[in-house]
């Protein structure tokens, strides 16, 4: 069932973001001054409003959750349709062409549950730069909380610049040739948790429900420009739907997840089908088959 438009009246805050984002990025192009990454950088706090009961049942549904499990609390999945808004304060004035940015990966720590009926502390803060001069990755920090519990839920978001490593990266690329890092494939000795088949306006879906307009998820003109076969998912949705799978599949929605991190390894183009692993270390992989490339690699913690 599509999800109803009506959410998109909730995403101010994060479409109003990634407009800024934009506007930002088409200034830098035209702008001789390259500014600085400062590291840890400001702190960016703001409270919001307990989150829409409607947009919380729709979001479980549409990323494989059960809302039964969620009557009293928030899925901690969902904190970017907050966080990310915030988070991209914490990118003002970095001196990377922001229009080069991708969603490298996501970390979360789930100390405490999120009420739904309480309004929600937030904070955002640029945490880390690891520039090797081909690439940039900015770390962003993520904290939500209620006031009772300020931390209940930690997460990081990996923002992912390629440089192309300027002069001297090429000069020394044509001394001696670099061999291609073969990106990240499904082992073979996983087993299959579950099998989801993902339709191509699910993208479009999970934008209504989170903000996140990138017209690569959802318009496929543009995908098709950007050089994908077609519209690629969010990092995030497929994050939430393996988050929930494992929740589901292996645990019963006992809640036993207390740390959750991935990588997103290649782009999920839409329509698709694709299989959830995990490994005896509790490690985690979306992708086509055993010994296929992987879309997202990862791991969790359970709790003590």
């Amino acid at each position: 069932m599509a999800v109803s438009s009506k959410h998109i009246l909730q995403q101010g805050p994060v479409i109003a973001g990634l407009a800024k984002t934009a506007v930002a990025a088409i200034k830098q192009q035209f702008s001789e001054s390259k500014g600085t990454a400062h590291a840890p950088g400001p702190v960016f706090r703001k409270t919001i409003d307990p989150r829409p009961r409607d947009l919380v049942r729709d979001y479980v549904r549409h990323v494989g959750g059960s809302t039964s499990e969620y009557r009293d609390h928030l899925p901690p999945h969902l904190f970017p349709q907050w966080g990310f808004a915030l988070s991209t304060r914490t990118l003002e004035g970095v001196p990377y062409p922001l229009m080069r940015v991708m969603n490298g990966g996501c970390r979360m720590e789930v100390n405490a549950p999120l009420p739904t009926n309480e309004p929600l502390e937030v904070s955002a803060q640029l945490t880390d730069v690891d520039d090797n001069g081909r690439r940039a990755v900015l770390e962003q920090k993520i904290v939500t909380g209620t006031a009772s519990n300020p931390e209940a839920l930690v997460g990081y978001f990996y923002a992912f610049v390629p440089l192309g490593g300027g002069k001297a990266a090429k000069t020394q690329k044509s001394e001696k040739p670099k061999k291609k890092k073969e990106k990240p494939r499904v082992p073979d000795d996983v087993r299959e948790v579950t099998r989801w088949w993902i339709p191509a306006d699910a993208g479009l879906d999970f934008a209504k429900l989170t903000g996140d307009f990138n017209p690569v998820h959802w318009v496929p003109p543009h995908a098709r420009a950007m050089g994908f076969k077609n519209v690629i998912l969010h990092g995030f949705s497929t994050m939430a739907r393996a988050f929930e799978g494992i929740n589901r599949e292996l645990y019963k929605g006992l809640e036993e997840i207390r740390v959750f991190e991935v990588k997103f390894t290649r782009p999920l183009v839409l329509p698709a089908e694709v299989g959830l692993y995990v490994d005896d270390d509790n490690g985690v992989y979306v992708g086509d088959a055993p010994g296929g490339p992987a879309y997202m690699v990862g791991g969790y913690e359970l709790k003590a």
